[in-house]
């Protein structure tokens, strides 16, 4: 029989046991038995109250986290469910790879996040924390306030992880969506949309997520030349992005034809205008995407920052 594992990843005291105890209040496991395993013990405490029908096994080192101990608490507890709060030193790729047992299902991973340690983490054990965030699907900053959110809101979150839902949690108790639908976040009105060098990135996610509000759009950018020979009298053009360290290098890139390719090889970096068609592309695996018909283009400088981050 599957059974379903919740997994709360993040550091300490980014708020994964508050998390817990509110998701166990709301009644989660009132119908199913439930195993919460604690990798990791925080100045927050379980509500007792909230553990009718929940067994909590505490694991204190990494090693003992193993296949086998999963299967013993499985023969043992008979869960039907399992809550993992998970120690945000220890690695999550070698609990997927290594520990869950074959029949036991990762529903859903749910990162929790210290807002005003973010910047400290991210720049200190930046692997660490890029995994906790590229394997989400739900991320929350806690304790958030208006710097904070302002300055998580210029970050490029959302080219860490684009299907991930993010939230921000206030310190006032009041919280909002990362990302507002409503809210784009250049200005459409001009005849021509320029993207500055250091938000490229930010545009290339609103366009991937919204093409819709780019169609016949004018665009102005700096960017690389890539071209693909399986791609004939087309080039892609974008530019590359480092999530957390130079192994993790992406292209972020769009679609782009017209004239003037040929005196460029890939690599160069061009100045180029064009105007955005939604068109169904291979490149976009066969469904409809942003594709660039450029009007304008020609040799560029460098920027300063060649590879962006996010």
């Amino acid at each position: 029989m599957d059974i379903p594992v919740y997994l709360f990843a993040g550091f300490l005291d980014g708020g994964k046991t508050t998390f817990i105890n509110g998701v166990l209040q709301d009644g989660f496991a009132l119908q199913d038995r439930t195993l919460l395993i604690c990798c990791e013990e925080g100045t927050v405490e379980y509500d007792p109250k909230a553990l009718r029908n929940v067994t909590v096994v505490t694991v204190d080192e990494e090693e003992d986290l193993t296949r086998d101990f999963l299967k013993r608490c499985e023969k043992k507890h008979r869960p039907k469910q399992v809550l993992v709060e998970f120690n945000g030193m220890w690695s999550m790729g070698r609990f997927y790879q290594d520990v869950l047992p074959n029949n036991w299902v990762l529903y859903q991973i749910m990162t929790m996040v210290e807002a005003s340690t973010f910047d400290m983490y991210a720049k200190n054990l930046g692997q660490m924390m890029m995994e906790k965030l590229t394997n989400a699907d739900m991320i929350v900053f806690n304790r958030c306030d208006e710097a904070l959110r302002t300055a998580l809101r210029q970050r490029n979150l959302r080219m860490v992880n684009r299907r991930a839902s993010i939230y921000l949690e206030n310190t006032d108790g009041t919280g909002e969506n990362y990302a507002d639908d409503t809210v784009c976040p250049f200005d459409l009105t001009q005849d021509v949309i320029d993207i500055p060098d250091g938000d490229f990135g930010v545009w290339y996610v609103d366009v991937m997520e919204h093409p819709e509000r780019y169609e016949d759009k004018a665009i102005h950018a700096r960017t690389v030349v890539c071209h693909l020979p399986q791609y004939p009298g087309e080039v892609i053009l974008g530019r590359f992005a480092m999530t957390c360290c130079e192994n993790d290098i992406t292209f972020l890139g769009l679609v782009a034809r017209g004239g003037g390719f040929n005196a460029f090889e890939s690599r160069d970096w061009v100045d180029v205008t064009g105007t955005v068609h939604l068109e169904r592309h291979k490149a976009y695996q066969g469904d409809d995407g942003p594709v660039l018909y450029v009007t304008a283009l020609g040799p560029a400088e460098k920027p300063s920052q060649e590879v962006l981050t996010f």
